[in-house]
């Protein structure tokens, strides 16, 4: 049950702090930039890309013709010349204002997220300091295996790939925090 309130409280910690991070520090804006003409870009992605709704990379080698070396050859003409873009594309929109059901689902993985974190911090013979220290590794560990491959595969920017380092580190240094207090206080209590 103590793993369990502590987790709850982890993800209540990182979703405040994830609110703050986007909200008034604007963490997850860095790096995002206005398009110079949108409405060109949105004309054209129909045509482009069709109605099939998934992630685009521009441009685009089928991977059945990885073995072709006039493919490839012509592919790596392209992409040196080319611009990039990795691209979420939904044909049909989404009205990203309307914003409940993703709060929801973002609340649901930070508690998620927290309730996992707890378990390892719930483990025995750790003492407070120690239990943030598994927690900040544990945001390193998370950033190293997606962020920074998304920078290196997906040309993600620098800048943007830095400020998700900056946004976990800080947010699970905080919910770790809380949950090595609230697990520390726990088992104080059942020492004395």
């Amino acid at each position: 049950m103590r793993v369990l309130v502590a987790g709850l409280i982890g993800g209540i910690v990182i979703f405040v702090w994830g609110v703050l991070a986007h909200m008034a520090l604007g963490l997850g804006n860095v790096g995002i930039q206005l398009p110079a003409n949108e409405n060109v870009v949105l004309n054209s992605l129909h045509e482009g890309l069709g109605n099939q709704a998934g992630v685009y990379i521009l441009p685009s080698l089928d991977p059945k013709q990885m073995g072709d070396e006039a493919v490839i050859k012509a592919y790596s003409a392209k992409a040196a010349t080319s611009p990039y873009a990795w691209v979420v594309y939904l044909p049909q929109g989404d009205d990203m204002m309307q914003m409940g059901p993703q709060i929801g689902r973002q609340w649901a993985s930070d508690t998620l997220a927290a309730l996992a974190l707890a378990c390892i911090l719930g483990l025995a013979g750790m003492g407070f300091r120690r239990r943030i220290g598994v927690a900040a590794t544990a945001a390193v560990f998370a950033w190293l295996s997606t962020m920074l491959p998304y920078w290196n595969w997906y040309r993600f920017p620098l800048d943007f790939t830095l400020a998700a380092l900056v946004e976990q580190l800080v947010g699970w240094l905080l919910a770790g925090a809380a949950m090595a207090w609230w697990l520390g206080r726990s088992e104080r209590k059942l020492a004395t």
